[in-house]
């Protein structure tokens, strides 16, 4: 027998058997009480806020194969195109934050795109998504269609002048990369040349071919193929140096706009406020997935360069390039609301 005291001086008894039914009585309450899930517990859709056969849908869906692989649950790929990437970021800033909505989208809506629409954005990426990791980088190119018949910088600037106001050039839309880089060029080289946008660069290199269109800075995966196959011709990479997977092309640099830099890098972030260790087992997967042999040929293919990151890193690069395009923004006199 085990003894207490009452409180009252005397001394009680607990009979084994009453030990016995509260210890079965804790062991019933532990076994009803709610298990903690484990995250994830069902599928994750993946927003990409570009059309299907983009860039950043074809690396979106490089990543999401391996990783729907490592999570044990689907990877639903959501394309939300328009604005420039600026439709679909929104709606994943605003999604909530439980681990079950991932952005995956290039620098225009995270760097850009705050200054441009400083009045009608709609978020801050800064305070409304939480970075994950980079995911690529790759220079752009300027592309012409094949019929100008021109073959350097040099020459396609000699004919915009000849024609001021006649030519058009096309980008994925307002406050974009491709848009920011002409603008850029536009003003270093004095042309005059309209700005069409389009939902992506599918679209976009169909207007190079078809002559709707006579000029764009565009990811080199879409215009590549189409230069090859004598629908197209590129002119330069953005990149200071000549680009790895583009060895026989020359830079801006080379012809003739020294420091001209442009490149074109896609990322994963989350809503802000989704639980921390959601981000660090993204984060972990990812690195993992993203510099793997297989993935890395993958993206060579995309003539895109795997640089897996910290979140912290990937806010510094948002923070230095968002500060570099500021002032061609303010140079330019550029805004969009």
């Amino acid at each position: 027998m085990f003894q207490f005291n009452n409180g009252q001086g005397g001394r009680g008894i607990w009979k084994p058997r009453l030990w016995l039914a509260l210890a079965g009585l804790a062991a019933a309450l532990i076994a009803t009480a709610p298990a903690r899930a484990e995250w994830p517990e069902r599928p994750i859709d993946l927003i990409v806020p570009f059309p299907a056969g983009s860039s950043p849908d074809l690396l979106a869906r490089i990543v999401s194969e391996p990783l729907s692989k490592a999570l044990g649950q689907p990877i639903i790929v959501q394309n939300k195109p328009g604005a420039g990437g600026n439709i679909g970021t929104r709606l994943a800033a605003e999604a909530k934050p439980d681990g079950y909505t991932v952005l995956f989208t290039i620098n225009g809506p995270l760097t850009t795109a705050p200054t441009l629409y400083r009045k009608t954005l709609g978020y801050d990426p800064f305070n409304d998504l939480a970075p994950v990791t980079l995911v690529a980088t790759s220079p752009n190119v300027l592309v012409v269609p094949r019929d100008l018949g021109i073959k350097t910088v040099e020459q396609f600037v000699k004919l915009a002048k000849e024609r001021p106001g006649a030519l058009n050039y096309g980008s994925v839309g307002p406050g974009s990369a491709s848009q920011l880089a002409m603008e850029m060029f536009k003003g270093q080289a004095g042309l005059d040349i309209a700005h069409i946008p389009y939902p992506g660069f599918p679209q976009v290199i169909s207007a190079i071919i078809s002559g709707d269109i006579q000029s764009s800075f565009m990811v080199p995966a879409i215009a590549m193929p189409q230069a090859r196959n004598g629908k197209a011709t590129v002119l330069a990479v953005t990149s200071l140096q000549r680009a790895e997977t583009l060895p026989d092309i020359p830079t801006m640099a080379e012809q003739g706009y020294p420091g001209f830099e442009a490149i074109s890098w896609d990322a994963i972030l989350v809503p802000a406020g989704t639980p921390s260790t959601v981000i660090e087992r993204l984060n972990s997967e990812l690195a993992r997935i993203i510099s793997s042999d297989k993935v890395r040929q993958q993206m060579a293919v995309q003539y895109f360069t795997p640089a897996p990151s910290s979140p912290e890193q990937l806010t510094d690069r948002m923070r230095d390039e968002k500060a570099r395009w500021d002032a061609v923004i303010k140079k330019l006199n550029l805004s969009l609301d």
